[in-house]
């Protein structure tokens, strides 16, 4: 699946939660999305724990 289809599908998601649930259910959705894709890349290895929890100055040596 190509990330358009994938951001097509987020943003209607978020859509139809706005629309039917509000300002709140759309952050809600919005959080738990963003929460889902971190999760998503830790799982494929793409990630690393390191990487959220370093500063910007220290880098991997």
């Amino acid at each position: 699946m190509s990330m358009a289809v994938i951001g097509m599908i987020a943003g209607m998601a978020l859509g139809f939660a706005g629309y039917f649930g509000g300002f709140g259910a759309f952050l809600l959705v919005a959080a738990l999305g963003v929460v889902g894709f971190v999760a998503g890349r830790f799982l494929e290895g793409d990630l690393d724990p390191g990487d959220l929890l370093r500063g910007r100055g220290e880098r991997r040596g």
